[in-house]
């Protein structure tokens, strides 16, 4: 078997590298030479290995080059980083060396310093002033501010307002932080993102800073880098409180009525008309005759009427793609096209339509497709929570 492969090698071989003859002629004279198959191959395998070194040699420079390449271009980097850092050191020591002779320690500097810091505490708290709750969270801070003993020297009492601004801006980022937290957790418990209703940007003061470098902001509220980075973080946590807060009070997160009791909830369940399994859209709320119904959050009312199934209905568009109805209700007291407000009484409960018993029947729709209201309402109670 294995004389077989070697004789068809070997013929595979001479048809490849056949016997060839080879005349020169010089002086009048016909020399032949004969290139038999032997030497053919002898003479390719030289070739092929030369050519492999070849290339093996040139791979090996070209990778050689491009890793000093590389390297030489990590070392550049890492140099002019370091000297970056080095310069910028360089200057906040000079700074520093210049403002301490300029100063000389003084009270005066030092009390500046603290009333730059009051400016800018000053103008973060204005963007949360009033919101639920933060006043109970700052009273202690605040309290214990006011406790400086009047008997100290003008230094001491100086460092103890500058700890005290410290608590205070702790104080007001903790807060903040709970609340776009606890406000986040509501919309995802309403299967809302919350990214989707937070700014692009933080707002200060009004006016829109963008921060990212801690010196910009430093140098715009004309106060100390490390209180600055403080006041960039908890103003970006009580942006994003204050713009869920203002969306949660525009989203259907409120009660439709006080009775609590619910009968049929959101999706499949047996219809109890022809107890065949059928998909519910909405949420019910058991109660009796001419109990009160409440809109849910603010908008304007876009149909009153009786729609089949439902009987006397109540839909409200709030805007943004949002939309309520309220069926079955006994009484309708509010008109197409007008605006109301979140917890207006808008209608009684009653019977009307399909209906077995007096009950709301409550939907949440958002961009043309029903929602489980149970969703909306344990967000809006989480969203009270808060306040």
């Amino acid at each position: 078997m294995c004389m077989s492969r070697f004789s068809r090698l070997r013929r595979s071989l001479e048809e490849l590298f056949p016997e060839r003859h080879l005349y020169v002629r010089s002086g009048g004279e016909m020399r032949a030479f004969v290139l038999t198959t032997g030497k053919q191959l002898t003479f390719a395998s030289v070739l092929a290995v030369c050519a492999l070194w070849m290339g093996i040699c040139t791979a090996a420079m070209m990778v050689n080059a491009m890793a000093l390449s590389a390297t030489d271009q990590e070392i550049a980097r890492t140099q002019a980083k370091y000297e970056r850092w080095i310069a910028d050191r360089q200057a906040r020591l000079n700074s520093a060396v210049a403002q301490l002779n300029a100063a000389n320690g003084s009270v005066d500097d030092l009390a500046l310093t603290v009333e730059k810091r009051h400016a800018a505490l000053a103008m973060l708290l204005t963007d949360v002033k009033g919101a639920p709750g933060l006043t109970h969270a700052l009273a202690p801070t605040i309290q214990r501010a006011s406790n400086v003993p009047a008997g100290a020297n003008p230094m001491r009492r100086i460092e103890l307002v500058r700890a005290s601004q410290e608590r205070l801006i702790d104080a007001a980022d903790n807060f903040a932080k709970s609340r776009a937290d606890r406000l986040r957790l509501a919309f995802r418990l309403a299967g809302l993102t919350p990214t989707s209703y937070t700014p692009k940007g933080g707002s200060l003061g009004g006016p829109l800073i963008e921060a990212k470098d801690p010196r910009a902001l430093a140098a715009v509220l004309d106060v100390d880098e490390s209180f600055a980075v403080r006041i960039q973080h908890a103003a970006t946590n009580m942006s994003e409180a204050t713009a869920l807060a203002e969306a949660a009070a525009k989203l259907p997160f409120a009660r439709p009525t006080n009775h609590t009791g619910q009968s049929s909830g959101f999706g499949v369940r047996f219809d109890p008309f022809t107890r065949r399994p059928a998909f519910h859209s909405g949420l019910d709320f058991v109660g009796g005759f001419g109990v009160p119904i409440y809109t849910t959050a603010p908008g304007v009312v876009s149909f009153t009427g009786v729609r089949s199934g439902y009987g006397n209905t109540i839909e409200i568009d709030h805007g943004s793609g949002f939309k309520t109805r309220y069926a079955h209700l006994q009484a309708i007291g509010v008109n197409a096209g007008q605006r109301v407000a979140v917890g207006q009484r808008i209608g009684a409960m009653g019977s009307t339509g399909r209906s077995t018993g007096p009950h709301l029947h409550y939907e949440v729709w958002v961009n043309g497709r029903a929602q489980n209201p149970d969703r909306f309402v344990k967000a809006g109670d989480y969203v009270l929570q808060d306040s």
